[in-house]
């Protein structure tokens, strides 16, 4: 089989890069930069259909890896930043009271105007509380250490 023209692959690199616009993810652009990358190394060395396929697979395998660290530094969460639709991790820290006694590791406790499902160490109804992790639909609490005496 023949090898491809270098601009087949920077037309691959365009249809690739559209289809990022109207397809949902963000690994499209990853796959295109290795074909635009590719049509270049073409170009450059008129590579066989072989070296092609060897180049677009590697420069692909790297662009996409780029990416992965290029978006987790993107998405990095900073202090304080409010979390949109996770409701769950921004309860945690957050103050309560327990509204039905924690028996055998459950009960239940009321943070803010709501009562959530809880689990943690067995407490008395009252017993003020402080969230330490969601899973699901269920709250994991400590009871509220009460502040140190000053002498």
């Amino acid at each position: 089989m023949t090898a491809l023209p270098w601009w087949a692959w920077i037309v691959a690199a365009g249809v690739l890069a559209l289809g990022e616009l109207h397809l949902p993810g963000s690994y499209l652009v990853w796959i295109a930069l290795g074909a635009a990358l590719t049509g270049a190394a073409d170009a450059a060395f008129g590579l066989s259909l072989a070296g092609q396929l060897g180049v677009f697979a590697a420069a692909s395998a790297l662009s996409s890896l780029a990416g992965y660290f290029v978006y987790r530094q993107l998405h990095q969460r900073r202090r304080g930043e409010v979390v949109l639709n996770e409701r769950g991790q921004a309860l945690v820290g957050a103050r309560g009271t327990v509204c039905e006694a924690f028996v055998n590791g459950g009960g239940k406790v009321r943070l803010g105007d709501g009562v959530w499902l809880a689990a943690g160490p067995d407490l008395a109804e009252g017993t003020p509380v402080v969230v330490s992790a969601v899973h699901g639909t269920r709250v994991f609490v400590q009871a509220v250490q009460p502040p140190a005496a000053s002498a």
